[in-house]
């Protein structure tokens, strides 16, 4: 019954990440390439943005953001890591990357995220303590600690959710409750950060022993 039940939530991430990852390609790439929608909401700022540069930073960030969930998702599979070790060890490593080139695109746009400082500053910590938790799994597995780097790489590959609960939490508190776009994207970026930590240790407590 629990191996029906996980093989069940894996199949749901998964189809939940590409989803999302077509959605996210569809938006950025197809329909609407020059971020027109999503540059209209970033007023007041004290440094004006330098589309040519912002542009494809953010092109590069959306891509290896969809590289390190799918790559993330994959190496959860039972399957890929009894059957397929090498492959797993080599995707770790790409997941690991990506996670460094997100962090360091994210940390360029920080500074121009929509509601200003209170916003820029959280973006920071979100990439320090993602990269912090991303280490950590790499020190474990390393050690040989298997247990210390699945609970470490699932603390870490919940924020790779970040964007989905930032826009779900947005959309909510615009569209939903009616509040002014800049402070309901407030509200998403902390909601989505306190999500990512509680949803990561909800299921380390409570999923990941039924897969022991």
């Amino acid at each position: 019954m629990n191996t029906l039940r996980n093989r069940r939530l894996y199949i749901g991430m998964i189809a939940i990440a590409v989803v999302y990852i077509l959605y996210v390609t569809f938006m950025n790439f197809i329909h609407d390439p020059q971020a027109t929608a999503f540059l209209g909401h970033k007023v007041s700022l004290k440094r004006s943005v330098n589309t040519v540069i912002w542009l494809p930073v953010m092109m590069v960030h959306i891509i290896f953001a969809c590289v390190a969930m799918l790559a993330g998702a994959v190496n959860f599979s039972s399957l890929v890591l009894t059957r397929y070790r090498t492959f797993h060890r080599v995707n770790g490593y790409l997941y690991v990357i990506a996670v460094c080139i997100v962090d360091i695109t994210s940390g360029y746009m920080a500074p121009f995220a929509t509601g200003g400082k209170i916003n820029s500053m959280a973006f920071n910590f979100i990439n320090l303590i993602w990269l912090l938790m991303t280490i950590a799994a790499v020190v474990f597995i390393k050690r040989k600690q298997v247990m210390k780097h699945r609970k470490w790489m699932i603390r870490s590959y919940v924020f790779c959710y970040t964007n989905l609960f930032i826009h779900l939490l947005t959309y909510l508190a615009s569209k939903g409750i009616g509040l002014p776009y800049v402070t309901s994207y407030t509200i998403g970026v902390y909601g989505a950060t306190v999500i990512n930590i509680l949803l990561a240790e909800w299921i380390i407590r409570r999923v990941l022993p039924r897969i022991e």
